[in-house]
Order: C-alpha cells, then sequence, then structure tokens
C-alpha cells in the first residue's frame, strides 16, 4: 500500500488528535518531541491508534523514524504494504 491523501489526512488527524493540537499546526516535518512537546507516551498512543487504524502491527523500535508526520508516513505505508 502506498500513502494516498486521504490517508495523510488521516494520519494528520490522529496524530494532532493524540499531540492536543489542530490538523492546521502539525506540519509535515515538525518534530514531535521538540515542536509538540511529545513525550513517551503520547508516541505509543500514535503508534497503536496507527495500528488499529490501518490494521498493521509496527514493532515499537519504529518510533524513533516517527519523529514527525512524514517519517509516521513511511513508516505506515512500509507497514502496511506487506
Amino acid at each position: 500500500m502506498t500513502t494516498t491523501d486521504g490517508d495523510l489526512t488521516e494520519l494528520r488527524e490522529i496524530v494532532a488528535e493524540v499531540l492536543e493540537i489542530d490538523t492546521d499546526e502539525l506540519t509535515d516535518t515538525g518534530d514531535f518531541v521538540e515542536e509538540y512537546e511529545a513525550d513517551s507516551l503520547r508516541a505509543i498512543e500514535i503508534l497503536a491508534r496507527l495500528e488499529k487504524k490501518f490494521k498493521v502491527e509496527i514493532p515499537q523500535e519504529e518510533l524513533a523514524q516517527m519523529r514527525n508526520l512524514k517519517g509516521v508516513g513511511e513508516v505506515v505505508g512500509r507497514y502496511a504494504a506487506r
């Protein structure tokens, strides 16, 4: 599966909801920790919601690559393609 515009919109909505910000505030390359003050619990919550929404299993080791929306899209796309 490639990440479509619709998928990216859903990713943005999920991440923004967990980070408790508006979707307009969330940029593709904004660092979740540095710019949005995310902690490890929020990272795991994002991971869990993505797994449920896209019906994929993503190892927690991938969290290091999921530091911004672009990284999230890449990881989800990689695992959804399996």
